[in-house]
Formats: C-alpha cells, structure tokens, sequence
C-alpha cells in the first residue's frame, strides 16, 4: 500500500476560472480527457462514517462504488485515512447496474451491515504541475437514495485537489497554489444537505 497527501482547495467558479488559467499559463498541462464520475457511498443505518468523517477521527474509511461516464464496469472503492496517510483499495466488478445498487446490503468486518446514503455525480479534469497531480471537481450534485424522491441537491462550489507522495511537505503545495487547502469531503457535504 503507498500512502498519499490529498489536499483540497474549495473555489467558487469564478476563483476557479482564474486560478486555473493561472497554473495553464504557468505551465501546468492537461493529463487526461475531462470525464463524468458517479459515486455511490455506502454507511452504516445510523451514518457512522459520515460521523467520524465529519469529526476528522483516525483512522476511518469510506465504502463506495464509483463508475465513469455511463461505463457498466464499477469499482468498489474502500479509502482509508490514517495518521499515516491515506491511501485507496479498489475491485473492479461486472454485470452490475444502478438499479441493483439501491438495493444492495453489504457487510464491512468494522462497520457491519452497511446500505447506500449518497450518490454524487461531478465532472473531472485531471492535470499535471510541478510533478504533482491536480483535478478540478465542477458542477457537483448530490443525490438521496434513501428518499423515495430521489432528492437531490446541486453544489455552486468546486474544488481543485492536488494529490502527491508523502514525501512532499505541506508547506510546499501552500506556496505553489497561493490559498489555504479547505476540508472538502462531497460525501459529508452532500449528505449535509439531506440530514
């Protein structure tokens, strides 16, 4: 397992806009296509997660399946926070649709019986700077599985992320960007808005 930094800068559109042809401008380049990223999170009846999550404890995890555009594949995701680091494990799994993510059930050996509390759908641009790897996170929206409505919520924030090694100080990542790193968690955030 490696473990990583992830630091996250919350920007409204316009502080994104500016900020980013900023770093274009200064060098930093496109990595990959731009794409749609579903996520479904999954959490205990009671939303254990979100709690310790919210609280900022170590060490936590998130469970959650996440898929790309509108792909079949779906990766079941477990992050890990620690006083380490973090650090992500990820299955791929076929055959399975949205329809049968509402209503599955799992187990986690920590949590226990563990059910669908958030879906978030945003769209990602991943870029490179500094040998660091940047991604801006834009028209983030959230929505309830757990209400027969489908709530759903739409985000007027974005936030840009930068992920490294641990080997890289914090200090440095401040300097490169001009502006504090924010606690940015869509899970709590979105679930925020339905709670």
């Amino acid at each position: 397992m490696s473990f990583r930094i992830e630091k996250k800068f919350k920007l409204t559109n316009s502080d994104k806009r500016v900020l980013k042809a900023s770093l274009i401008e200064n060098g930093m380049k496109k990595l990959y296509k731009g794409r749609l990223v579903n996520s479904c999170y999954l959490d205990t009846y009671d939303l254990r997660m979100f709690s310790e999550s919210d609280e900022g404890i170590l060490p936590r995890k998130k469970i959650r399946f996440r898929w790309y555009e509108n792909e079949e594949v779906f990766n079941k995701e477990i992050k890990i926070s620690s006083i380490e680091g973090r650090f992500k494990r990820f299955k791929k799994i076929k055959n399975f649709n949205l329809r049968k993510l509402k209503l599955c059930k799992l187990f986690d050996n920590n949590y226990g019986a563990i059910y669908p509390s958030l879906i978030v759908k945003y769209y990602r641009e991943y870029y490179l700077y500094k040998d660091l790897r940047f991604t801006f996170d834009s028209n983030i929206q959230y929505y309830d599985p757990r209400s027969i409505s489908y709530r759903k919520y739409f985000d007027n924030e974005n936030v840009m992320e930068i992920k490294t090694s641990i080997s890289v100080p914090e200090d440095y990542l401040e300097k490169i960007i001009g502006i504090q790193p924010a606690r940015f968690s869509k899970y709590c955030r979105g679930l925020s808005f339905f709670i």
